[in-house]
Order: C-alpha cells, then sequence, then structure tokens
C-alpha cells in the first residue's frame, strides 16, 4: 500500500509477516468497503469495487474476507468514512504526502501531526508538498500475465501515455481522468491485475546519507502502521 515510497521493498525486511499481513487486509477491506457503499455492489458495474476486489485477491486476501468488507458497506450505513489527503516534509526535508481513509479526520490528523513531529518533521498544508509530484493513473500487472512487447502494445491501444516493465510487474501510466477507460481496455485480454491506483510520482527523487536511510524507513513504517493511513508517498530514493 506503499505507492511509489522507494523504501516499499525494504519494509517488508521489518517486522512480522503477519503482523504486516493484518495491516494490509485491514486497509484493503476498508477500501472495498467504501468502494461498495459509494457505488454499486456489483463490481462489474463499479470500477473502483473492482480494483479494490482484484488488489484484494493479489494481496492473498481469503474470499470470505472480500465478501464481509462488502457485505459492511450496507450493515453500517451510520459510518462515514472521508478520504483524506495530508502534505508535509520528514526527516531530511524529504516531501511526502499521506492518504488516509478515516471516520474521524480529527484522531486522524493528530496521530499523523505526532508521527510527524516525533521523526522532526512537519505538516503543511495542502499543495505544500504535492507540487513536488505528478499524480498519474497507474495499472501494475504481473509480468506472469503477459510479455512485455504485447503489454507495450495493449497500452498503447487503451491510451495510456507510459508503459514501462519493472523487476516483478508491468506498470502503466495514465491521466488520473482516464485510469478506468485504460483499465476496460486492458481487461478484454487480461483478468488478474496486482492493482489499479491513483498514485502521486515524484518529479523528481531525492537521495540521503547512508546514516539517515534508519530515520526515514522508521518514520514511513509509523506512518504505514496506523489504520487510518492507505498510501504514502514520498520523494526520496532509498535504495536497498
Amino acid at each position: 500500500m506503499a505507492g511509489h515510497s522507494h523504501w516499499a521493498g525494504i519494509k517488508h525486511k521489518k517486522g512480522k509477516a503477519d503482523k504486516q499481513r493484518s495491516k494490509i487486509f485491514s486497509k484493503l477491506s476498508k477500501e472495498i468497503t467504501v468502494a461498495a457503499k459509494l457505488g454499486d455492489k456489483d463490481p462489474g458495474m463499479n470500477p473502483r469495487l473492482r480494483s479494490a476486489i482484484q488488489a484484494a485477491r493479489s494481496a492473498n486476501m481469503p474470499k470470505d474476507n472480500i465478501d464481509r468488507a462488502i457485505d459492511k458497506s450496507s450493515i453500517n450505513n451510520e459510518i462515514n468514512f472521508e478520504n483524506l489527503r495530508y502534505e508535509g516534509f520528514g526527516p531530511e526535508k524529504v516531501a511526502v504526502i499521506v492518504e488516509a481513509l478515516t471516520d474521524n479526520k480529527n484522531r486522524t490528523a493528530s496521530k499523523i501531526r505526532t508521527i510527524f513531529h516525533k521523526a522532526g518533521g512537519s505538516l503543511g498544508t495542502q499543495g505544500s508538498a504535492s507540487h513536488n509530484f505528478n499524480q498519474l493513473g497507474v495499472i501494475k500487472i504481473d509480468k506472469k500475465e503477459v510479455s512485455e512487447e504485447r503489454i507495450f502494445e495493449l497500452a498503447i491501444d487503451a491510451g495510456a501515455d507510459e508503459c514501462k516493465s519493472k523487476s516483478d510487474f508491468h506498470e502503466i501510466q495514465c491521466s488520473v481522468n482516464d485510469i478506468y477507460n485504460v483499465k476496460k481496455e486492458l481487461e478484454k485480454e487480461i483478468s488478474n491485475f496486482v492493482s489499479t491506483e491513483i498514485e502521486w510520482i515524484p518529479l523528481n527523487s531525492v537521495k540521503v546519507t547512508d546514516e539517515k536511510k534508519e530515520d526515514l524507513i522508521n518514520f514511513f513504517m509509523s506512518l504505514e502502521e496506523e489504520d487510518d493511513v492507505q498510501n504514502v508517498y514520498s520523494n526520496v530514493e532509498l535504495k536497498k
């Protein structure tokens, strides 16, 4: 759930796998519930719900968990989640965007502000950090699903702006407004997607010294461990 943070590969070495998986399942379940609450309960008629379910399957979430998350959207009518974005600067003045899904924005703001302050960073107003990023639609597909040559052809035909092949997956980028149209075209040939998300892509990456990396990793981990936090983006480059 760490979006384009360059530390995504590093974080899995820390903490227990079971605890990490439980956190991921919790966040995915919340997204499924909200997507089902805001739109149709049928994934075929609700692109956001369909994408949330596909992400859950990619994370090996049991079908029972997915079904319960959808059912919860009808049961908890009194609970209203809000999508919130926090911007600020962490250790070493790196730009950070935190996306949250919460039913209590005062609680969430207080917790996130505390994490920033403890790390020597500070929260800013909206726009204070986001000018360091481009907001794009990002679709990820496991490399086992389709060849590099074929996904490039499909991406162009679907109207995507860019297609990159990483170590484990293909990444297709498009404008935010086009993401579900591009995804719909890709679904004609591809069934399984790693994720379909609107992400904040840094315009330029900032490098930090080796001795400062641990502080940044701990800062990002603290943010991701908060139940209300869905995604964390940063312009820092942390090599393994």
